[in-house]
């Protein structure tokens, strides 16, 4: 396959569309686009549709996917401030399904329409939801349930502030609501999560659970063993209990050795000191192991280093066609002491190849064989070409 990308930093949405197809168009030679993902910043909230049309015109009909977001990536760069449309186009990857979803509430709860996902077609799918009509947690429990092989690579739009305030680009439309996705069945994607966290402490085994709450570690309360914790540490984790603290949960519970990217991540999220147990952001089982975890920058430094450094020794040499970053809104300048973090870290360890993104709401990428819903975390979608 080949693949294209611009980022434009223009608040023309005439000219920002026109100079990105044509930028990225030029790296395709003559192979027609057959997919996209169209980003711009919230400069083009009200000219979502007219940035749109004006990439078309140059490009021709195609199947594409986007958002408005809060920051865009292109290439190396992560724009947090100023207008900004970032376009990657692809060609050589098959054919491509392009799709719109929509939560519908019911008396029971609710139900997903627009689109059905069939078990047998493996494979990653690429989506993007609105925050406030499409919860996506609940769509992924589904797939990891009953669609078995299915992985989702994507993102929350970050751009909307209040209902149907979102942009969602969808071929030649800009939706409000609801969720764009894209399955491209012949093409070989790669999904990366670093969730940016590491271990600190021992694991323990759950011996007491209700729901979100660990009542019991290791026959003892989970407070207690935080404050156990908590006084063994040198001073500077424990400086980061206060702003970083998180519970890992191993996902393989038969692999003999354990190590950083072996759990899912998810935040405490209070305590009870008369009880002693705390509740976490996922529902927790007895016998499962949980050991605590700390995010800072550093960490979340390290860790996409080993993932991409990983990924670096998969290709053996072989340069990637190009990448999709899907990163946290909490990540950028507002964890890392210098901006472009994510972006330049991946162009630096896997080339110099065409990216686009942008900052989420919250990043969907597949850990351990199973989908979720993640804060603070790099996921990227890496076509090796």
């Amino acid at each position: 396959m080949k693949a294209g990308a611009a980022l434009v930093l223009s608040a023309d949405p005439g000219e920002a569309g026109r100079r990105a197809a044509e930028v990225a168009r030029a790296s395709l030679a003559d192979s027609p686009p057959a997919f996209g993902i169209l980003v711009a910043s919230a400069d083009f909230h009200d000219s979502a549709g007219a940035l749109l049309t004006a990439v078309t015109e140059q490009t021709g009909p195609f199947p594409l996917i986007g958002c408005v977001a809060e920051a865009v990536v292109g290439g190396s760069r992560e724009v947090e401030s100023g207008p900004a449309v970032s376009l990657w186009l692809a060609a050589g990857v098959g054919p491509a399904e392009t799709f719109d979803m929509e939560f519908v509430r019911t008396a029971s709860g609710g139900a997903y329409g627009g689109y059905r996902f069939e078990p047998g077609r493996a494979g990653v799918y690429l989506m993007i939801c609105d925050p406030f009509t499409f919860p996506a947690d609940h769509l992924l429990a589904h797939l990891n349930s009953d669609v078995a092989g299915t992985h989702l690579m994507g993102g929350i739009a970050s751009g909307g502030l209040a209902f149907r305030q979102s942009r969602l680009f969808l071929d030649g439309r800009v939706l409000s609501q609801g969720a764009v996705g894209a399955y491209l069945p012949d093409a070989e994607i790669h999904p990366l999560v670093s969730q940016g966290c590491r271990p600190i402490g021992e694991p323990f085994t759950v011996t007491s659970a209700e729901g979100n709450l660990v009542r019991e570690l290791g026959g003892r309360s989970a407070l207690t063993r935080l404050q156990e914790l908590a006084a063994a540490l040198s001073s500077h984790d424990r400086g980061l209990l206060t702003r970083g603290l998180q519970v890992g949960m191993v996902i393989d519970e038969y692999r003999a050795e354990r190590h950083q990217g072996d759990f899912l991540i998810r935040g405490i999220l209070g305590a009870d000191p008369a009880t002693g147990a705390i509740a976490v952001g996922e529902e927790v089982e007895m016998g499962q192991t949980l050991q605590f975890h700390v995010r800072d920058a550093g960490s979340a430094d390290k860790d996409l280093q080993r993932i991409l450094e990983q990924e670096a020794a998969a290709l053996a040499g072989r340069r990637p066609a190009g990448a999709l970053l899907f990163t946290c809104n909490g990540r950028g300048s507002r964890m890392f002491p210098e901006p472009d973090h994510d972006a330049r870290l991946l162009t630096r360890m896997l080339g110099d190849i065409p990216v686009a993104g942008f900052s989420c709401a919250g990043e969907l990428g597949p850990v351990g064989g199973q989908n979720y819903l993640h804060t603070f975390t790099a996921s990227i979608a890496l076509f090796p070409g």
